[in-house]
């Protein structure tokens, strides 16, 4: 399977398309410029470019082009967190949980999600062997 590797910008980019849906760079940009300085033609630059590497599709049906995110958020995030655990925490998850835990204030609704996940896990693992 093909990684994705997507720069931190690529990845802000990213972020707007899958919560905002399919945009022109006009409205990629006018969200990103709200906590980021960056100019337009950087912006339009960028996406061809995701484009190019597959990031991105793009609807040149009409005058103003539409772009899309072509990879999921969910196989990204996973991918990147692969990443992450193997390179700084040795492959271990349980370090990367331990440390997000201990540097983190969760709400009490937030540790019941994690218990109840665990649970789910330890579950599936024992009906696995």
């Amino acid at each position: 399977m093909k990684q994705i590797r997507p720069t931190e910008s690529e990845l802000e980019i990213l972020g707007v398309l899958w919560e905002k849906g399919p945009s022109t760079v006009r409205e990629v940009h006018d969200i990103l410029s709200q906590t980021k300085d960056a100019g337009y033609t950087t912006t339009l630059k960028l996406m061809q470019i995701m484009h190019e590497k597959a990031l991105l599709q793009r609807d040149t049906s009409s005058k103003t082009h539409v772009y899309t995110a072509a990879i999921s958020q969910q196989k990204t995030q996973e991918q990147l967190l692969n990443k992450m655990i193997d390179t700084v925490f040795g492959g271990s998850a349980s370090q990367l949980v331990m440390q997000a835990l201990g540097h983190h204030q969760s709400s009490d609704e937030e540790l019941e999600k994690i218990r109840e996940y665990l649970s789910a896990i330890e579950k599936q693992q024992k009906n696995n062997r």
